[in-house]
């Protein structure tokens, strides 16, 4: 799976959207015949820090991006998480907006709507950052290292731009996946919208492309995709639900709500935008970075350009800012919040250094691992080069995994031929 999930030299030529313009050998997810029929048959170039609006086939700038989106109240921004360039783009926009004159209220993937009181804290600034980092449990609603979105947090804080939390409860969704939305019961409906538009086939095609057909695919069946599909869908109604509020919450005409989240909740329209019609006669407009490159080094020289209504392409990110083992984990037990791996990425960090799906985390450096939050807390101080000592419980045993945070496997010649 590409990273960008988890979301070229500059020489510009003239970045059209041509009908009939043949596809390169692209990654699926970007070549996708769906969204708007419109655009879907057509495809927009991609260069680094060249934005193409693919409805008129130009080449523009941010600015130029925040004027054309004057009829718009609702705008979707897609992440990589762990990428800095995607958000740089996040952050110019909401810049361009707030200087076109907008009321520019953001909303955030990262905090379910029950942790609104913490933002509402942080939007009067009555936290310190660190208070917020803690107060509002970022590292256990997110886990993401908060570096990343520092400047964007204190940005929207110092200009006066409100921030929500836009998520669904993790329990919620959780639950339509096992029992469906009719069988939620009223406490757990009261995070979402009163309804919600599943088995949309568009949706299903693009979901399926994003998880690719690596081993997380592998066996699945009809009704296995339905129910993951059911979940992300849940997601995707709860977060144009709140955003929809939080744009009540604001009726002036200038006001805009910008949605910061993953960028698989947001490409060819079947994923928030789509739930948010449902109810939202407003405009709606999307905007996603594409690197040049994959993770693995092929070229994405173009996508169809119904997967965004502005594409702004990126360098390739050669790596992730801050190390990460490469593993998922869930809590061991119904009353134990120590994390159980159950899996790990091929060649990632956790994989060279011998961990095993089933290990259970017990400490990192000497500090016991009680719950998620203790485990991404502790994992954010590593800096590239750092090391760390690990203890599992595997079966009866307690075993020591010694990790150094490279970006490649270390040698083991001394570097000598």
């Amino acid at each position: 799976m590409m990273r960008w999930l988890r979301t070229l030299p500059l020489v510009v030529v003239a970045l059209l959207a041509v009908a009939g313009a043949e596809a390169a050998d692209l990654p699926k997810i970007f070549d996708l015949a769906v969204g708007d029929p419109a655009r879907r048959e057509k495809y927009s170039t991609v260069a680094p820090d060249v934005i193409v609006d693919t409805t008129r086939g130009d080449t523009i700038t941010p600015d130029v991006v925040a004027a054309r989106l004057d009829g718009v109240q609702v705008v979707l921004i897609g992440e990589t998480h762990t990428s800095r360039e995607f958000h740089r783009v996040q952050a110019r926009m909401t810049r361009a907006l707030q200087a076109r004159g907008r009321k520019v209220i953001i909303g955030l993937e990262m905090f379910p709507a029950p942790e609104q009181p913490s933002l509402d804290a942080w939007n009067q600034r009555l936290y310190s950052e660190e208070g917020f980092v803690k107060l509002a449990r970022w590292y256990e609603h997110w886990g993401y290292n908060w570096q990343l979105y520092r400047e964007i947090f204190l940005h929207a804080r110092d200009n006066g731009m409100p921030m929500y939390a836009v998520n669904g409860p993790r329990d919620v969704v959780a639950a339509v996946r096992r029992k469906g939305y009719a069988g939620l019961t009223d406490d757990e409906k009261k995070f979402l919208p009163p309804a919600i538009q599943y088995d949309d086939a568009d949706h299903l095609t693009v979901f399926k492309a994003a998880i690719g057909d690596g081993d997380a695919a592998h066996g699945m069946t009809a009704d296995a995709w339905k129910s993951m599909a059911a979940s992300q869908t849940t997601w995707d109604g709860a977060m144009a639900w709140h955003s929809f509020k939080a744009l009540e919450r604001h009726p002036d005409p200038k006001s805009i709500v910008v949605i910061l989240v993953g960028s698989g909740h947001v490409i060819y329209g079947v994923g928030i935008e789509r739930q948010l019609k449902a109810w939202f006669k407003g405009g709606i407009a999307s905007i996603v970075p594409v690197p040049a490159q994959t993770d693995d080094g092929t070229a994405i020289p173009q996508v169809r350009s119904s997967y965004a209504n502005f594409v702004w392409g990126l360098p390739k990110d050669d790596s992730a800012p801050y190390p990460r083992l490469g593993i998922s984990t869930r809590s061991s037990g119904p009353a134990d919040g120590q994390r159980e791996i159950i899996m790990i990425e091929p060649d990632s960090i956790g994989a060279r250094a011998g961990f095993k799906v089933k290990d259970v985390l017990v400490s990192l450096d000497g500090h016991s691992i009680v719950d998620r939050e203790v485990f991404m807390r502790l994992m954010s101080v590593k800096e590239w080069g750092d090391g760390a000592s690990f203890v599992v419980k595997r079966g009866e045993e307690q075993v020591t995994i010694p990790v150094v945070f490279t970006r490649t496997p270390a040698r083991t010649d001394g570097g000598a031929k």
